[in-house]
């Protein structure tokens, strides 16, 4: 029995492959550090975690639940948002949540994507969103980002190019895997721009918490309602990846759009799940605070790691990496594999996140100092 044609159009992912090579490594009694992958490694809040165990008691927990979840959590969400983004929301209708945001980019594409249609995907960038497209038939366009331009797009660029079968376009501030910065200025621009030529736009904004004093909403720009999307997690922010709680938030006839998707794919997201993440939006700026300080002496520790390999990076960059510049003439994947064999320490090379990503190496501050220390300690 042969395999669907779309399986042709992607590989398995790259950090799927090289987990199991680091599982073998370890297993046959190699000190793996794992630098590479953005898996927070320190516990949720502690109320999260009881709301959690509080819930599984209820009598209606373990049924099924609605496919837009509780109004509970919508509720929270909105919140959320009005707090932190300024920007208001309807809870009954503006707001979805999604087991995790990672589907999010599916159901998405699924709504709005012929085979045939493209999309603006960017290059250094996240590489579910070309998979996906390729997945259902559509067509990613790659559109540069570089160190020259502050890993933004050039929408004079853009404008002087096909669009006709343009559709969608994904964006993603702060930025992944550069931890570039976008501003409302640009935010404006580029939703007049999404707006003239009839482009759905779509921010992934995961990482608007972590090492920024200043998260921003593509919601908040100018016009951005009936043309944009926003997709939110709750697994960096709040230490909750493996929960799988993220949200799409925008104009209520796009929400409608994915629902008809979503609806059909699963059964609705665990009482308890829901019941966590409502506690978890209601966090204090205190939760922030002290996440961020745990995170800012590890992002130093990898400054110096990148330093003894003779790396540079911008400190001003917010998120959970440190995307660092490799010295000349050497090429990403080579330069991990070579720290792997000789150091046995991973490190994401750049090149995995697009062509403009080669020479660049990616370092995760998911871990803890003592293994960061050693890596530094590692490197003659």
């Amino acid at each position: 029995m042969q395999g669907a044609d779309r399986l042709h159009t992607v590989e398995e992912y790259y950090f799927s492959r090289k987990m199991r090579e680091l599982r073998l490594m370890m297993a046959s009694g190699k000190p793996v550090i794992n630098l590479g992958i953005g898996s927070p490694d320190l516990p949720p809040p502690q109320r999260v975690v009881s709301a959690l165990v509080s819930s599984l008691d209820e009598p209606h927990a373990h049924k099924y639940q609605s496919y837009q979840g509780l109004p509970e959590l919508r509720q929270a969400m909105t919140a959320f948002y009005r707090e932190h983004y300024q920007v208001h929301l309807s809870p009954k209708n503006e707001v979805l949540p999604l087991i995790g945001s990672k589907e999010g980019i599916m159901h998405i594409s699924m709504a709005y994507l012929n085979p045939g249609d493209e999309v603006l995907v960017p290059n250094p960038g996240y590489p579910t969103y070309s998979a996906v497209a390729k997945l259902i038939g559509a067509k990613p366009v790659y559109y540069d980002l570089n160190a020259e331009g502050h890993w933004l797009p050039d929408i004079m660029a853009l404008q002087q190019s096909d669009l006709s079968r343009v559709k969608l376009m994904w964006i993603n501030y702060p930025h992944m895997p550069t931890g570039a910065h976008a501003d409302y200025k640009f935010f404006n621009e580029l939703t007049a721009f999404a707006k003239r030529h009839d482009i759905l736009l779509v921010n992934d904004n995961p990482y608007s918490f972590i090492l920024n004093e200043n998260p921003k909403s593509l919601l908040k720009a100018n016009q951005s309602k009936g043309v944009c999307l926003e997709l939110n997690s709750l697994s960096k922010t709040f230490n909750m990846a493996g929960w799988r709680i993220g949200m799409l938030v925008g104009h209520e006839k796009h929400i409608a759009n994915v629902l008809k998707v979503k609806s059909n794919m699963d059964s609705g997201m665990f009482y308890g799940l829901q019941m966590g993440g409502i506690e978890a939006l209601k966090c204090s700026k205190l939760w922030y605070t002290s996440l961020n300080s745990v995170y800012e002496k590890r992002r130093k520790l990898i400054w110096s790691l990148a330093d003894k390999l003779n790396c540079t990076y911008d400190s001003n960059a917010s998120g959970l990496f440190v995307w660092a510049k490799l010295p000349e003439y050497f090429k990403s994947e080579e330069f991990v594999d070579i720290l792997l064999k000789n150091h046995h320490l991973f490190i994401a090379p750049g090149s995995i996140f697009g062509s403009n990503g080669e020479g660049y190496i990616r370092f995760s501050v998911c871990a803890p100092d003592e293994q960061i220390e050693e890596a530094i300690a590692r490197i003659k």
